[in-house]
């Protein structure tokens, strides 16, 4: 939370520690403005390699918490959420896009700069404040697929000019916002950046999304084929598990490098912390999804562990359990993998009518997932919801489930089964939260709302 005597994030800070006017004097100092950018994704505590995952999982229904844990993010888990809670998304992606700004402002006047370098770093830059206002948006408003005229969201901030106090944006303006900067990203930004950094296939990547969150399904589909290719690359039943442990790449579109020497575990010890006794997690399967892997899954094994603390067995989330031969939960964040990117065309092509080639992106999917797997022939709403079963088995832990039920109009239902590796043991004190409830939006830091009389709290808050 911010102190009652700091500015509004809005108005944001100093450029990373570095005067702009030093930032951008050369390429290498561009260059340092353009690695500051992407530390930012890194150290933020409400995003990827911290508590992304943490916060949106424990509000749906894919974990249950643990009477072991120490009760950790509980108000999310319960939707007693307030602004307190929610103020590190708001600030950090304020922070992030600054930067992002700064170099948008900046990058033109680079001294003896190649047009190849403009390009590429103005098209990173492009791409990194879409992808940071589309997870706010996600965040703190309505899906645009249930959203009114009326409905609004956070300010759609475009320069680093700190004497501003912007007011909220319509949610549909802020979707155009992102979907143009993504669009103009995408004729600058580098072929191949390496995963480390975006790229053109990250940027269609996020296209696909964005353009899902809109029910846009036919540009959803261009996107999304633009980012796979015509031969989709995709992890299989050998290399998925290595994925999440950084021995492999496959599959992987972007992702947040974080290294030993940064040595940030968030991701990990926000599910779990191995002690004395074994794992004692913050977090459980659910028992009731649990269920939905089968055995023949290479995600069961690769996401999940049963194992006893004091003798009580439970299920625990070990797809953020780290690399081998560094700390517990360090490992690299997973933004954009080409599984979710098929998933995205698949829904798409069966929400356009195309069943299909639904099918046969699904059975793509199966196919590098199940050992054994022989393409079925399913159609009609099984189809869907065979869409939606691998979708949330796929991005399992990943801080999606949450969003996705707000942007299909879905309660959250859990289940009435415990935190033991049987289903017993202590049930959620919670079970539903109704479509459409208020606390599918985020509260915007209150301290923020009371600076900047522009700013609107999100509604019911």
């Amino acid at each position: 939370m911010i102190s009652s005597c700091k500015k509004s994030e809005i108005e944001l800070f100093p450029y990373n520690q570095i005067e702009t006017t030093q930032a951008f004097t050369n390429e290498a100092g561009a260059s340092l403005a353009l690695n500051g950018m992407y530390y930012g994704l890194k150290v933020a505590g409400g995003y990827y390699v911290q508590n992304w995952a943490i916060q949106s999982e424990v509000a749906s229904d894919n974990v249950i918490i643990s009477s072991a844990g120490r009760l950790s993010q509980r108000a999310f888990s319960d939707w007693t959420y307030n602004g307190d809670n929610t103020s590190s998304t708001f600030q950090d992606g304020y922070t992030m896009v600054r930067r992002a700004n700064a170099i948008l402002e900046n990058i033109d006047k680079v001294p003896g700069s190649t047009p190849a370098f403009i390009n590429n770093t103005k098209g990173q830059a492009l791409a990194c404040r879409a992808m940071v206002y589309f997870d706010m948006a996600r965040v703190y408003s309505k899906s645009p697929l249930n959203a009114t005229a009326t409905d609004y969201t956070v300010p759609y901030v475009t320069t680093t000019d700190a004497t501003i106090k912007p007011g909220n944006e319509s949610i549909s303006s802020f979707y155009d916002k992102i979907i143009k900067d993504l669009n103009d990203a995408k004729g600058l930004i580098a072929v191949s950046n390496g995963v480390g950094q975006l790229n053109l296939a990250a940027v269609n990547a996020l296209l696909s999304k964005v353009y899902l969150y809109k029910g846009d399904y036919a540009n959803c589909i261009a996107a999304s084929t633009a980012a796979l290719g015509a031969t989709p690359v995709l992890s299989d039943t050998t290399t998925c598990p290595l994925v999440w442990q950084d021995a492999s790449e496959a599959g992987v579109i972007f992702k947040i490098k974080n290294t030993d020497l940064d040595g940030i575990t968030t991701q990990g010890v926000n599910y779990y912390q191995k002690v004395a006794g074994g794992i004692k997690s913050e977090y459980v399967v659910d028992y009731a999804f649990y269920q939905l892997f089968q055995n023949n899954d290479v995600r069961k094994a690769a996401y999940t562990l049963a194992s006893p603390f004091s003798t009580v067995n439970q299920i625990h989330v070990v797809k953020f359990a780290g690399r081998t031969g560094s700390p517990a939960g360090n490992l690299d964040a997973k933004v954009l993998r080409a599984a979710e990117v098929l998933l995205n065309r698949a829904e798409a092509y069966y929400k356009s009518g195309n069943e299909p080639l639904a099918l046969a992106d699904i059975n793509l999917l199966k196919i590098k997932r199940y050992k054994g797997y022989v393409n079925a022939v399913i159609a009609g709403q099984a189809l869907l919801d065979e869409i939606n079963l691998q979708r949330r088995l796929e991005m399992a832990f990943e801080g999606d489930r949450f969003w996705d039920l707000k942007r299909l109009n879905l309660p959250v239902q859990r289940s009435t089964f415990g935190d033991k590796a049987d289903g017993t043991g202590a049930t959620y004190v919670f079970k539903t939260l109704a479509a459409g409830d208020y606390r599918f939006n985020f509260p915007i830091p209150q301290n923020e709302v009371n600076f900047n009389t522009n700013l609107k709290q999100v509604p019911g808050y």
